[in-house]
C-alpha cells in the first residue's frame, strides 16, 4: 500500500495525521479490484501538505471496455478534491491507464495539476524524481498489445481474489490476496521488475537526484541502490 512520507509534522485533535507529503499510485478507480474503502479509511486518518499522484489513479483502460463507477470510486475523489481545498498542493502525474490526461499538462482541475513528472524535495533535503514509470517498461514501449494482455489476466485474477475470499470468509478463514500472488507472478512475467527498477535508477542518476518515487508494477518497496534510493508505492487493488 501507498503510505505517509516522511514523518508527521503534528497531530491535529481531530485524530487525523497530518504529515508532509503523501505518495498515492495504482488506485484504479473504475475497476472491481479498486479497494476504495481502504483508501477512504487512509485518508480519513492522514492529511498531506503535498499529495503526489503517481499515476494510474483512474482505470481509463477499463472505463472504457465497460463503465463501473460506484459512489465509492466517487467518494474518493471528492476526498481528494477537499483536501486540496483545504490548502493541500496536490500533483497528478498520469499512467498508461490515466494516458488521456497527459494531453492536459499544466492544467489546474479543482486545485489538482497535472504534470509530466516532479522531483521532490524530502525533509532530509535529498531530491528525488516522481513518475509513474510506464514509460521505462519495455512492454508497455514496444508491445502495448501485449501489457493489455497481461491488465485483462489481471483483472480476471481480482474477480477470483473476490470470489475465493467470500467463501474463506463463510468459512471463517483469514484474507489471502490471490491477487498479490498473481502481481509477483503475472507481472514479473510480464513487466520485468528487475530491469524496471534498474532503468529508473539509471534515469534517476541521469537527473542527478537522489531517488525515484514510482508506481506502474503494484510492487511497494522501498531499497537502495549504490547510494541511490528506489521507492515503488505499490498500489491499492485486490
Amino acid at each position: 500500500m501507498s503510505a505517509a512520507k516522511p514523518t508527521p509534522l503534528e497531530r491535529p485533535s481531530t485524530g487525523r495525521r497530518r504529515v508532509r507529503t503523501l505518495f498515492l499510485s495504482d488506485i484504479h478507480l473504475g475497476t472491481r479490484g479498486c479497494q476504495a474503502d481502504r483508501l477512504l479509511d487512509f485518508l480519513r486518518h492522514y492529511e498531506g501538505e503535498t499529495i503526489y499522484l503517481v499515476g494510474d489513479i483512474v482505470d481509463g483502460w477499463q472505463l472504457k471496455s465497460a463503465w463501473y463507477w460506484p459512489q465509492l470510486h466517487n467518494d474518493v475523489v471528492q476526498k481528494l478534491l477537499r483536501q486540496a481545498h483545504k490548502g493541500a498542493r496536490l500533483f497528478y502525474i498520469p499512467g498508461n491507464h490515466d494516458e488521456f490526461l497527459r494531453d492536459y499538462y499544466g492544467t489546474h482541475f479543482g486545485g489538482i495539476e497535472v504534470v509530466e513528472n516532479a522531483v521532490h524535495v524530502g525533509i532530509n533535503g535529498k531530491r528525488y524524481l516522481v513518475i509513474h514509470g510506464d514509460l521505462f517498461d519495455v512492454v508497455i514501449r514496444h508491445a502495448p498489445w501485449l501489457a493489455r494482455l497481461g491488465d485483462n489476466a489481471y483483472e480476471i485474477a481480482i474477480w477470483l481474489n473476490t470470489h475465493c475470499n467470500a467463501v474463506r470468509r463463510a468459512f471463517g478463514l483469514t484474507y489471502w490476496s490471490l491477487s498479490q500472488w498473481a502481481k509477483l507472478k503475472v507481472k514479473n512475467a510480464v513487466n520485468f521488475i528487475g530491469a524496471y527498477e534498474r532503468t529508473l535508477a539509471v534515469e534517476a542518476r541521469r537527473r542527478g537526484v537522489d531517488g525515484v518515487i514510482c508506481g506502474h508494477i503494484h510492487h511497494a518497496v522501498i531499497r537502495d541502490d549504490r547510494g541511490l534510493c528506489y521507492i515503488n508505492c505499490g498500489d491499492w487493488v485486490g
